[in-house]
């Protein structure tokens, strides 16, 4: 029971330190990195693309659109 209490709680402090790190700016290659994947694939599952990052994304498009 431990050793699959402990395995959840790697998972979810995994899952937790690729969110952060990506909402920090850090490009998911040097997340990938810190995490060890050889295939940023994995490393694109436990990451999730923040709700602001997405915003600040159309922002800047709109922006581009605005100065031209």
């Amino acid at each position: 029971m431990f050793l699959l209490a402990f395995g959840e709680i790697t998972h979810t402090a995994r899952h937790t330190a690729a969110t952060m790190l990506l909402s920090l700016g850090v490009p998911i290659e040097v997340v990938s990195k810190i995490l060890g994947h050889a295939d940023i694939r994995t490393t694109q599952i436990y990451a999730k693309v923040l709700a602001e990052q997405v915003k600040t994304g159309i922002h800047k498009l709109d922006n581009l659109f605005d100065n031209h």
